[in-house]
C-alpha cells in the first residue's frame, strides 16, 4: 500500500569518475568531506542493538492478520503497528545500506546489508496479508469505520490506492507466496549486474598520454568524452568487444528479466506489462504514447544535432563514440566545494530564501558525502528514509558536470525533505513519475544563472552545449529506451523468442531512425541493449523524459511569473504521494496528459540549438 516495497532503492545519477584523482582511504578522509551518519545511529553498536531489537517485532506484523473487519481500533492498530516496524526497518536499512556504499571493500557493513537483505524479503512476505485483506474490507464498513475513528480519515487516499488494486489482487495466500518469490522472480537483475559488473573484464586501452589504464563501466565516460578520437574509439572497441562475447548470456538474461514482467502481469490479469507497470502510479498509457510520438515527431531536432556535431567536430565520420566528447574547447570550469556551494545559492535564489535555507542546512549538517576514496560506489543518489535526513552520495572532482550532479542530488534531497516533513508517513514519498522533476528543474535554474553571468561567448557555448548534451541525453535517448522497452515486452507477450540476434537488429534499427544519416553506423551499437541495466526496472526509464519536460516548463515559469510559481512549484514538492502524481503535477500547472509539456521541452531544446549554432558556426 503506502509502504514503499523499494524500501532503500535510491536514485543513481551515472557520474563518471575520473581515474587521475588521488583516492584517500575511507579512514583518512577529513570528516567534514563525509555525511554525518551519528544522526541515524550513533555507532555500529548501537545499530546492532537496534537490529536486535527490531527481530522479533517482525511477528506484529502478522498480530492482526484476520481481524481488519473486528472494529475501526483494531484496524487502526494493525496499520500504526506496520508503520512502526516500517519506519524502523528503513531507518535501520538506511544505516547500512549508506555505510556500505562509502567503502564496498569494507567487510563489516557489506555483512550488515547482508542480514538486512534476508529480513526485508522475510518482512515483505509477512506483510503481504494486508493489502488483500483491505480489500476485501467491505466499502460500508470501510466508510463507517472512517467516522466511527477519526483518525482513519488521514489514511483515506491510501484507502483508495489500495482499494482501486481489487481486480488485480490475488489471495492472500498467492500474494504471501508471491512476495516470499520476489527474490527468485528478481534474479536475473541481479544476475546482470554480476556479470556485467563483477566477472566481465574488458581490454586496458591506451590513454592520450601514451600511458595503459584499465578500462569498466565508470571509466567509460571519462575516454569517450576524450579529445582524442583514437581513445574514445578504443575505449568503445573494449567495451563492445566484450559484450559482444556475452551477448547471447545478456539476451537470456534480458528475456528472463521481461518474462517476469510478463509473469505478473498475467497472473494479475493486466492486459499488458506497460499498463501493469504504469498502473503502480495511476500513470495513464497515453502518457507514455504521447511521449514516443512527440519525440518521434521533432527527431529531425536530433538529426539537425547530430549534423552539428559532426560539422563542429571536423571529421569525415562521425561514430558513436563521438557523441559525448564536449563540443567546446576546454576552458578553465574547475570549482572547489566551497565554490560550487556559492554558486548554487546564487543559481537556486529564484526558489526563494526557504528554499536557500534548505540548501544551506544540507551543507552545515553535513547532508552529503563528497569525499574521493577507494572503493567508494560509483555515481551519485539521493537516499535517505522518512527518519533520516535526506543523505548525498557523490564524489566531488570540481569539475563542471560535478556542479551539475551537486544541483541535481540536492534537488531530489530538498523534494525528500519537504515531503517527509509536510506529510504523514504513509504518504511521505514520492512516485518515481515525479521523481526527476525537482532535481532536472535545478540543473535548468543553475544552466540559467550560469548563461547569465557568462564572461564569455566560450562560457556561453560551454552552457548551451552542456543543457544540449543533457537534453539529447534525457529526453531523446531515454525515449529511445522506452521505445526498446516497450518493443520487446510486446514481443516476448506475443510470443517471440528475445534472441540476442532479435534483440541486435531491432536495436540498431532504432538507433539509425534516432539519430539520423549523418551518424555512421557502427554495428557493435546494435549490442548497446546488451549493457543497459534500465531495461531490467520494468518501465522506468520513460520518466527521466517525462521528467525533464515537466521540469522544463516549472523552471519557465519560476523565471518568468516569480513567486506565483515559486509557491506552485514548492507546493508540489510538499504533496508527495497524498494524491495521484498526474493531478499532483495538474494542480501545480503542468499537464502530462497532453504532448504540449512534451513538445514545450523539445522547442527549449530547439532554442539552445539555434544559438549554439549561432556561437560556433
Amino acid at each position: 500500500m503506502w509502504i514503499d516495497t523499494q524500501l532503500f532503492e535510491q536514485e543513481q545519477r551515472e557520474a563518471e569518475e575520473s581515474s587521475s584523482v588521488k583516492q584517500l582511504h575511507r579512514s583518512e578522509v577529513p570528516v567534514e568531506q563525509t555525511w554525518d551518519m551519528t544522526t541515524v545511529f550513533p555507532s555500529v553498536e548501537a545499530w546492532e542493538e537496534a537490529f536486535a531489537e527490531l527481530l522479533p517485532k517482525r511477528e506484529l506484523l502478522t498480530e492482526y492478520r484476520g481481524r481488519l473487519t473486528e472494529s475501526a481500533d483494531t484496524l487502526y492498530k494493525a496499520i500504526c503497528t506496520r508503520q512502526e516496524f516500517m519506519i524502523e526497518l528503513m531507518k535501520i536499512g538506511a544505516y547500512a545500506f549508506h555505510r556500505a556504499d562509502e567503502d564496498t571493500s569494507d567487510t563489516t557493513f557489506l555483512a550488515m546489508k547482508g542480514r538486512l537483505g534476508a529480513v526485508i524479503a522475510s518482512a515483505m512476505g509477512d506483510d503481504a496479508w494486508f493489502e488483500p485483506e483491505v480489500i476485501e474490507i467491505p466499502p460500508e464498513t470501510l466508510e463507517r469505520f472512517i467516522e466511527e475513528k477519526p483518525e482513519l480519515a488521514e489514511y483515506r487516499h491510501a484507502f483508495e490506492m489500495i482499494l482501486r488494486e481489487k481486480k488485480y489482487k490475488l489471495s492472500q495466500a498467492e500474494e504471501v507466496l508471491l512476495a516470499k518469490a520476489s527474490q527468485i522472480l528478481g534474479a536475473p537483475d541481479e544476475i546482470f549486474g554480476i556479470l556485467s559488473n563483477a566477472d566481465m573484464t574488458f581490454d586496458p586501452i591506451v590513454n592520450e598520454k601514451g600511458e595503459t589504464v584499465p578500462m569498466s563501466h565508470s571509466h567509460l565516460g571519462v575516454y569517450l568524452e576524450s579529445r582524442d578520437p583514437r581513445v574514445r574509439r578504443d575505449a568503445f572497441k573494449s567495451m563492445y568487444k566484450t559484450f559482444g562475447q556475452f551477448r547471447n548470456t545478456c539476451a537470456t538474461t534480458l528475456q528472463n528479466a521481461i518474462r517476469v514482467d510478463t509473469f505478473n502481469k498475467n497472473v494479475r490479469g493486466f492486459t499488458t506489462g506497460r499498463e501493469a507497470s504504469l498502473f503502480r502510479n495511476a500513470v495513464p498509457e497515453s502518457v507514455y504514447d504521447s511521449l514516443l510520438e512527440a519525440v518521434n515527431e521533432r527527431l529531425p531536432l536530433l538529426h539537425r544535432y547530430v549534423r552539428m556535431r559532426k560539422r563542429i567536430l571536423g571529421v569525415d565520420e562521425l561514430h558513436s563514440y563521438d557523441m559525448y566528447v564536449s563540443l567546446v574547447k576546454e576552458i578553465d570550469l574547475h570549482f572547489t566545494f566551497d565554490e560550487a556551494k556559492e554558486i548554487l545559492y546564487k543559481a537556486l535564489a529564484p526558489l526563494g530564501e526557504e528554499y536557500i535555507g534548505l540548501l544551506k542546512r544540507a551543507f552545515e549538517e553535513r547532508w552529503i558525502d563528497w569525499a574521493v576514496n577507494t572503493g567508494k560506489r560509483s555515481g551519485a543518489y539521493s537516499g535517505g528514509t522518512y527518519a533520516t535526513n535526506p543523505f548525498i552520495l557523490m564524489s566531488w572532482q570540481g569539475t563542471f558536470d560535478n556542479l551539475f550532479t551537486l544541483a541535481h542530488e540536492l534537488g531530489h534531497s530538498i523534494h525528500s525533505y519537504y515531503t517527509r516533513n509536510a506529510q504523514p508517513f504513509q504518504y511521505g514519498h514520492y512516485p518515481i513519475f515525479l521523481a526527476e522533476i525537482a532535481s532536472t528543474c535545478n540543473e535548468i535554474l543553475l544552466s540559467n544563472y550560469l548563461l547569465k553571468t557568462a564572461d564569455s561567448d566560450e562560457m556561453r557555448a560551454a552552457v548551451i552545449s552542456h543543457y544540449l548534451d543533457g537534453a539529447k541525453g534525457t529526453v531523446f535517448r531515454q525515449t529511445q529506451f522506452a521505445e526498446f522497452e516497450h518493443m520487446i515486452h510486446l514481443a516476448d507477450e506475443a510470443g517471440e523468442a528475445l534472441t540476442a540476434d532479435f534483440l541486435s537488429e531491432k536495436y540498431g534499427e532504432l538507433n539509425k531512425k534516432y539519430y539520423g544519416e549523418a551518424l555512421t553506423f557502427d554495428p557493435d551499437i546494435a549490442n548497446e541493449w546488451a549493457r543497459i541495466p534500465h531495461f531490467y526496472y520494468n518501465y522506468y526509464v520513460f520518466q527521466y523524459a517525462t521528467g525533464f519536460s515537466a521540469a522544463t516548463s516549472f523552471a519557465d515559469a519560476i523565471l518568468t511569473e516569480g513567486q506565483p510559481a515559486v509557491d506552485r512549484y514548492l507546493g508540489f514538492l510538499k504533496v508527495g504521494s497524498s494524491d495521484w502524481p498526474i493531478d499532483v503535477l495538474k494542480n501545480a500547472g503542468v499537464d502530462m496528459t497532453t504532448p504540449e509539456t512534451i513538445v514545450r521541452a523539445l522547442d527549449a531544446f530547439e532554442r539552445g540549438l539555434d544559438e549554439l549554432e549561432a556561437l560556433m558556426g
